[in-house]
């Protein structure tokens, strides 16, 4: 089975999907992390990707399909769960176009969505940890020992990105530019809307059901 998890920023697509994934023996290609990686790799791509993402932009739509293209046709899962990707029209477009050229196809695209005042909570409060990229909540979800990682004992700290300002620039980008996928895939086969903006597990029960 192949998913696409799309959705403001904030609304859960990576804390959901990976649990899909793991329970679905999925791959969970974040596109978030899959950038973040060539970013503190220095990649040509990541070092270009960077200008965009700490400003709160979205990443040009060239560089990110190269990317989920190389991790899709390496996949040797039986399927996949895409989370942050596409973003936008031309993206969805690029991916059916990639899909049908590698004889393969979305059996899942599940819209998530949640009051925006939610969606800041969210993101304020979001920690991730430097060596191994765990992600911690300082309401939701606290380290056991303040500012250091449960799993491995690394630093926690806050993204650029997750910043007030820059997360109110996230969120109007998403307005203008991702929303309209919504427009795009609500008719096409596969398609469902979840609310995600109850507590996880109700979430996760409402997700598993879809899947």
């Amino acid at each position: 089975m192949n998913i696409i998890l799309f959705g403001p920023p904030g609304v859960g697509k990576g804390t959901q999907g990976e649990k899909v994934a793991s329970e679905k023996n999925l791959d969970h290609l974040a596109m978030g992390d899959i950038l973040r990686a060539a970013v503190r790799e220095e990649t040509q791509a990541g070092l270009k990707a960077k200008t965009y993402m700490d400003a709160g932009k979205l990443v040009p739509d060239d560089v990110v399909v190269a990317m989920i293209e190389d991790k899709i046709v390496d996949s040797d899962a039986s399927g996949f769960l895409l989370d942050g990707f596409p973003r936008n029209v031309a993206q969805a477009e690029a991916l059916a176009s990639m899909l049908a050229k590698h004889s393969l196809k979305i059996d899942r695209t599940i819209f998530m969505d949640a009051p925006e005042e939610n969606l800041i909570k969210r993101l304020c409060g979001r920690l991730i940890c430097r060596a191994c990229g765990f992600g911690f909540h300082r309401q939701y979800s606290p380290p056991l020992k303040s500012g250091c990682c449960d799993r491995c004992g690394g630093e926690l700290y806050q993204r650029e990105d997750d910043r007030e300002d820059v997360i109110a620039n996230r969120l109007r980008v998403y307005q203008e530019q991702t929303r309209p996928l919504l427009d795009y895939y609500q008719h096409q086969e596969g398609f469902f809307k979840l609310d995600a903006g109850g507590e996880m597990d109700a979430v996760y029960a409402a997700l598993n059901k879809i899947v």
